[in-house]
């Protein structure tokens, strides 16, 4: 069972995130709250009673290669057209190419129930999103006006070509090449673990395809960008011949077995027919746009799947009997919820995956925010924003996911190792998710060296200062001054460690890479504690009204009391390691004693 927790990310959108800014900025009946009822009543409806029955029977199922076509798990087309019927993937785009037109926000709020339902089948409109936002900036108008409608509308699904066989993380070492032919490119070679890359769900998929043209520099400033069509459509838009692409083979994994994970091969007949995105050499420019959408998707599919993992082992141990309550007055054997220690792993699940749901979203009303403030200034800074907690939503997320449903498992006990009862689906499902949309140690680089490194961390003490704020807030009001004093000595421990970390990219950038990972977990852990405690702010005010519902807010009020209890003192002991020489040990340690003795 999945219930959509919309109370929950209504009070997210509103109370922490701060909807009410991009009211602001927008128009007045935009964001209606009518609209946003139907908007998550709707989603969560497919969610509960459409999506959430087939994530087992896509686990057991998978998907068939066979003759060259790919065929999804039962259920699955049919799931897909009820999606694109509802008009869901077209949600946060523009109504100028199709779109609903509402806010990032909005729509991330929505895909966190679609991963949480199903984690699989979310990764499809994840990446045909992102194809969008790409062809939206980087394309020509004639290559818009061809493929977007169809993507928008979720008629058509896109993909993200990137690495290959010989190639992983190292985009510099592609081989695939494109040579011009006429009006049109070729394409030809190999790519690897390509997301989606067949199946039967829709008649056409979009090819996003990084190669190498005649005479290109080396490395990543030599790659260019091409949409590689799986049917050719004609001038009319109606579907034309087969293009010379195939999926080779389909990857035996993990988890996530209902989403093909495909090595596709290119022009085994002489070229694929593909058309230049933006300019030549300019692939990797267009594709951080794509790149970036999805690694903000991936961190919400890890708040969906941390979601799904609190609902199940809270279900689980409050029906499980097992053992005598401790220091209880019955004899008789009582739910495993009532031992301290399962109350512990519960506690800790539902408060990671209510911090990492308002991190997400956050991140998302700051892309909003990006193209819709009035002044340029303000704009600026609400991507600076963005970019800064892109890799931790990413990073931070799905670790927190595969921390979760570990732990979700671990409640379930013996029964958890066992498939039948649908926790280890989720745990192998979840294990993806710090290893695609780029490793979470390439996010942690990502947020030392790009992210600190490039304005000498101004926006991230920007970030900090918010972060004040709210401790400060939280101080002066008196029944949530502990929490407040908590939440003060972790942002002291993160701009400790800021500090270190800008210090060290001028000393040894092998040591400043060496606790990036650390960092990025204490930059998230105290930025979720923050976001908690604005809630519980917000929560204590809205609970003087005598029409509220005093018991949710209440819950929302605990919850950043026991995070800063319970996780925020984690925050001193990552910044300890950072500044006390954890990245020199990493260094320093002989390699040789890495290796089988």
């Amino acid at each position: 069972m999945f219930t959509p927790p919309l109370s929950e990310i209504r009070f997210t959108l509103e109370h922490v995130v701060g909807l009410e800014r991009l009211r602001e900025v927008s128009a007045p009946d935009w964001l209606a709250p009518e609209l946003l009822d139907a908007v998550f009543e709707g989603a969560g409806r497919l969610a509960q009673e459409v999506l959430a029955p087939l994530q087992r029977v896509g686990d057991r199922e998978g998907c068939r290669l066979e003759n060259g076509v790919v065929t999804t798990p039962a259920g699955w087309r049919d799931a897909y057209a009820l999606f694109v019927e509802g008009g869901w993937n077209g949600l946060p785009f523009s109504e100028e190419i199709g779109g609903q037109g509402l806010p990032w926000t909005v729509a991330t709020a929505v895909q966190e129930l679609w991963h949480g339902a199903n984690t699989a089948f979310g990764l499809c409109p994840l990446l045909t999103q992102g194809a969008v936002e790409l062809l939206y900036h980087h394309a020509d108008p004639d290559l818009q006006r061809r493929y977007l409608p169809k993507l928008v509308s979720g008629e058509w699904t896109g993909t993200m070509n990137l690495t290959e066989p010989q190639a992983g993380s190292d985009l510099g070492a592609i081989r695939t090449r494109a040579w011009r032919d006429g009006e049109t490119w070729r394409v030809q070679g190999q790519k690897l673990f390509i997301t989606f890359g067949e199946h039967d769900l829709t008649d056409n998929i979009v090819h996003l395809v990084l190669a190498r043209t005649p005479n290109a520099p080396a490395g990543t400033r030599g790659l260019s960008l091409f949409l590689v069509p799986k049917i050719l459509p004609g001038a009319d838009g109606r579907p034309g011949p087969r293009n010379d692409l195939r999926c080779v083979s389909l990857e035996e994994k993990l988890g996530i077995h209902a989403s093909p994970t495909c090595l596709m091969a290119y022009g085994d007949a002489g070229g694929a027919t593909g058309y230049l995105v933006g300019r030549e050499c300019g692939g990797i420019e267009a594709m951080f746009t794509m790149m970036n959408n999805a690694r903000l998707g991936v961190g919400v599919q890890g708040v969906g799947i941390a979601e799904r993992a609190a609902q199940m082992a809270s279900a689980y141990a409050a029906t499980r009997v097992q053992g005598r309550e401790l220091g209880g007055s019955s004899s008789q054997p009582a739910a495993i919820i009532k031992h301290p220690d399962v109350r512990r792993m519960l506690l800790t699940i539902r408060l990671r995956a209510e911090a990492m749901r308002a991190l997400a979203l956050s991140a998302a009303l700051g892309l909003d925010l990006a193209r819709r403030e009035a002044e340029p200034r303000a704009r600026e800074q609400a991507q600076l924003r963005v970019d800064l907690l892109t890799p931790v939503v990413k990073a931070w997320c799905t670790d927190g996911a595969v921390e979760t449903a570990s732990m979700a498992l671990q409640v379930h006990g013996g029964m958890g190792y066992i498939e039948e009862t649908g926790i280890a689906q989720l745990y192998r499902d979840a294990r993806i998710t710090p290893i695609y949309e780029g490793t979470n140690g390439i996010q942690a680089n990502d947020l030392v060296f790009r992210k600190l490194g490039r304005d000498g961390g101004a926006a991230a003490r920007d970030f900090i200062g918010s972060l004040r704020t709210t401790a400060a807030e939280l101080a002066a009001a008196g029944d949530q001054s502990s929490l407040g004093a908590r939440l003060a000595d972790s942002i002291s421990a993160l701009e400790g460690a800021t500090g270190w970390i800008l210090e060290a990219l001028g000393r040894d950038l092998r040591e400043a890479a060496a606790v990036a990972a650390p960092y990025l977990t204490l930059f998230g852990t105290v930025a979720g504690g923050a976001l908690l405690g604005r809630g519980a702010l917000q929560a204590a005010k809205l609970a003087e009204r005598e029409s509220a519902d005093k018991s949710f807010l209440q819950a929302r009020i605990a919850a950043a009391q026991s995070y800063g209890a319970l996780l925020l003192p984690e925050a001193g002991a990552l910044a300890a390691a950072i500044r006390g020489g954890a990245g020199r040990t990493v260094l320093d340690h002989p390699e040789s004693a890495l290796l089988p003795q």
